[in-house]
């Protein structure tokens, strides 16, 4: 029977959770990095006991961890993130001109066929490449020359948070930042598209028709079907059918549209996931009450799911990489909340277990099926 290993980073260390296929029975490992900030881990598909994590400190900086076998041990590899030529200067919270300032990792994104490809979503906002297992990284400048001075950091920071590598096409990638937009290239990182068209800002954006400044949360994608996206805004759930040429609101019956994660089931193209939170200002489940929606018909129509979630005085929140679905049938689904409690769903949503309770705030959720 397949083992399914839960990585989850939070605000004081990494966790490794474990299970065989039921999904039922699950073994806690950690704290790893104990008293750090881990923003993300995650594995490579090529080989899944190679996992990097991304450590951080406000007192230290940053560092990268890199594991080969299975998060047991771990080393420091490369922490060399410089800006290419002269970074200039992007848009401060009150408008004015700011430097361009590395602060830390939010996003690893490994290669589908090479497990010392990987890339690295940097805040401030900008996307690096090591093929060296993290040894050594260089910046694609080419993203940031789309108007980059006009980009401007969300409540969060300037993030790249979101990279979707095409497992069909190696020479396309999509990626999403807070708050300056989404973006693609076609020919691996050497130039860069925005893809924010049919998006609506009406709160933080003057221009109606703007190409950068959307506060773009998560986008996700079933890998059979990679020019199909899925968004969760800042405001609005979203869609593109033509690789993000155009977005079209799916948001529907939602109770609001506001929300961090969007992942799509990994057997079902049509059937994605959201957890709506309040409003932007009140990051907490409408009602107290902790669901996840579900649609089957890529948006538009949604169901709440809630059995096993409580239901009442809840008030945690879900932030952008904390839903993962794994590649088992049926789909497994899982994220982790604020307060510290991860869940797993073994019935595509149906019902939900809290394999753990009482971790850190959690901040991300990456999940591996193993042989």
């Amino acid at each position: 029977m397949s083992t399914v290993r839960v990585l989850v980073g939070t605000k004081k260390g990494a966790f490794i959770l474990t299970s065989d296929g039921k999904r039922q029975n699950w073994q806690v490992r950690g704290p790893l990095f104990a008293g750090w900030e881990i923003y993300h881990l995650k594995g490579s598909p090529v080989d899944p006991n190679r996992i990097y994590a991304s450590q951080t400190s406000g007192w230290f900086g940053q560092m990268v961890q890199r594991s080969n076998d299975g998060g047991l041990n771990w080393e420091t590899v490369g922490n060399t993130f410089q800006y290419e030529g002269d970074p200039g200067t992007h848009k401060w919270y009150d408008g004015s001109q700011h430097p361009w300032e590395f602060k830390r990792i939010w996003h690893f994104e490994p290669s589908y066929t090479d497990p010392d490809t990987v890339y690295a979503g940097a805040e401030d906002a900008a996307l690096f490449k090591s093929t060296d297992g993290g040894t050594s990284w260089q910046e694609l400048p080419g993203l940031r020359a789309i108007k980059g001075h006009l980009w401007q950091p969300g409540a969060g920071g300037m993030g790249l948070h979101t990279i979707l590598l095409d497992p069909r096409n190696p020479n396309r990638i999509y990626i999403a930042i807070s708050a300056a937009g989404a973006f693609r290239t076609d020919d691996g990182g050497q130039t860069w598209r925005p893809i924010n068209r049919g998006l609506k800002s009406l709160y933080e954006l003057p221009d109606p028709d703007a190409e950068v400044g959307h506060c773009v949360h998560h986008i996700a994608m079933n890998p059979s079907r990679p020019d199909v996206l899925f968004m969760q805004k800042h405001w609005d759930v979203l869609r593109s059918d033509n690789a993000g040429e155009l977005w079209t609101e799916v948001s529907g019956n939602l109770p609001t549209d506001f929300g961090f994660p969007i992942e799509v089931h990994a057997h079902e193209p049509e059937t994605i996931y959201v957890v709506p939170m309040k409003s932007d200002s009140e990051h907490y489940p409408p009602d107290g009450k902790l669901r996840v929606y579900r649609s089957r018909t890529g948006g538009n129509e949604w169901e709440p799911l809630s059995e096993g979630l409580p239901q009442k005085d809840c008030y945690v929140n879900v932030l952008r990489d904390a839903m993962a679905v794994d590649s088992l049938e049926p789909c497994g689904v899982y994220f982790g909340t604020t307060g510290g409690q991860v869940y797993v769903s073994a019935d595509s949503g149906n019902t939900w277990n809290a394999i753990v309770r009482d971790l850190p705030g959690v901040l991300s959720v990456e999940v591996q099926v193993l042989p």
